[in-house]
């Protein structure tokens, strides 16, 4: 369930759990009900500490989008799908627009973001992967 996880991104490890989670209920490839794997399994196939996944679970608890069965595992909770859907959104909106707003005002003009937006959507990029060389590639400065 993990295998987008990047210890090496700038995003927090932490967070990059708890944003798989919420995407993957926003997606539908999580459905209410469905177990996650136990902090020990996620850690072990992460190779970081478990109190980093256990925080994560804490977390998605505390947001409503899982609850703890005691002693038998962490659950995705019903009737998150809507919440997941809109707050994943709203948050890569946001995200969005601030990076297109760097990226005018770093002097990159509209059709080159767009042609930069077109290019990683013909991707299989997974989150907190590393840039494929062609995206790299379009990051050279026009002369």
């Amino acid at each position: 369930m993990f295998e987008n996880i990047n210890i090496h991104s700038s995003i927090a490890v932490y967070v990059q759990i708890e944003n798989t989670v919420a995407f993957a209920v926003a997606s539908g490839r999580l459905k209410a009900g469905d177990q996650l794997p136990s902090v020990r399994e996620a850690s072990e196939k992460l190779g970081i500490n478990p109190n980093t996944v256990a925080k994560s679970y804490r977390d998605l608890e505390v947001m409503g989008i899982v609850y703890t069965r005691r002693g038998m595992g962490v659950y995705i909770n019903r009737g998150v799908e809507a919440k997941c859907k809109e707050e994943s959104r709203q948050r890569i909106v946001g995200r969005l627009h601030e990076v297109v707003s760097e990226a005018k005002a770093a002097g990159m003009t509209a059709q080159e973001i767009k042609a930069i937006c077109t290019a990683s959507c013909a991707t299989d990029a997974t989150p907190y992967g590393e840039t494929p060389d062609a995206l790299l590639a379009m990051s050279k400065a026009k002369k």
